[in-house]
Order: structure tokens, then C-alpha cells, then sequence
């Protein structure tokens, strides 16, 4: 039984999704979004605060992650850059083993093909972990569907020994 933390961190909202992989079965755990405001560092105590109390109360074994992508504006690539590295540490300081995926890995992992958008992939989230009536949002689907990503490629990658 492996139990997964999925991230999506950003500076006003880091979506955060929790589940378990009980055989070929995903079960939905705990999912939402964290949301920050005030001075960049209060928001960043309060992400890291956040996760710890889920990492707290869930114990997940691993964490997954998009890795990073270059964003247009320098600025903005710089303040999701710390929100990131947040999380980071706070899976790590948690002992969750982590493992990042490129965005096309996680959307052909649940969509059958890189290129899907998020209604998409929201679609996907919802079908796979039988969340049919939930309303969520961008955030919270994307962390997701991180974490189903990581369910789905854990085998292979054990398999041949990597670490995401």
C-alpha cells in the first residue's frame, strides 16, 4: 500500500491531492488547495505549515511534483520557484520520497496523450478516482493527477531502480 502526496505549488494557490494505491485500486484520500496571502514569506510559511500538518496526519510515502517549466514573465517564474522549493522541503523533511514528472507525462498518464488541457485532465481525475459529484479546482486536479501519474509509473520505475 503506497499512499501519495500530489503538489502543485504556486504563490497565491499550491493545490495539494492525497491518495492510496491499494493494488490496482486508487482511493481518494484528501484533496484541495492551500490558499496564501499577504508578504511572500508568510505565504511561504504558510504552504510549508500546510503540508506538514497533511504529511502530518495522512503519512504518505511518496510526493509527486511537476518539474519545473520555464514561465514567460521572470518575476512570477522566480516567486512559484520558492513556493516549489517549499514543498520540497517539506516533503523532505517529512521523508517522502519524491518524484517529478514533466507535465505531457502526467497528461499522457492520465489522458492517453501529452497535449490534453485541463478540462481534460480534470475529466480524467474525477473518472479515475470516482469523485463524481466534486467540484474542484485547477489546483487541486493538477496535484491530482501528479499523484495518479506517480500510482501509474511506480511499478516501472521500481522496476528499473530510478527515482522520478
Amino acid at each position: 500500500m503506497t499512499r501519495i502526496l500530489g503538489i502543485d505549488p504556486g504563490s497565491l494557490f499550491t493545490g495539494f491531492g492525497l491518495v492510496e494505491k491499494q493494488g490496482q485500486r486508487l482511493v481518494h484520500l484528501a484533496s484541495g488547495r492551500i490558499k496564501v496571502q499577504g508578504p511572500l514569506e508568510g505565504r511561504l510559511l504558510t504552504i510549508f505549515q500546510e503540508l506538514n500538518r497533511l504529511i502530518n496526519e495522512f503519512r504518505p510515502t511518496d510526493c509527486a511534483l511537476e518539474k519545473i517549466f520555464h514561465a514567460k514573465n521572470a518575476q512570477s517564474s522566480l516567486v512559484l520557484g520558492h513556493a516549489r522549493g517549499v514543498a520540497l522541503l517539506a516533503a523532505a523533511q517529512g521523508g517522502l520520497k519524491l518524484h517529478e514528472y514533466a507535465p505531457t507525462e502526467i497528461k499522457n498518464a492520465l489522458v492517453g496523450q501529452g497535449r490534453a488541457d485541463k478540462a481534460q485532465v480534470q475529466a480524467m481525475v474525477k473518472i479515475l478516482l470516482n469523485l463524481k459529484e466534486a467540484q474542484m479546482s485547477e489546483d487541486e486536479s493538477d496535484a491530482l493527477a501528479a499523484a495518479i501519474c506517480h500510482a501509474h509509473a511506480f511499478p516501472l520505475k521500481a522496476a528499473a531502480g530510478g527515482r522520478g
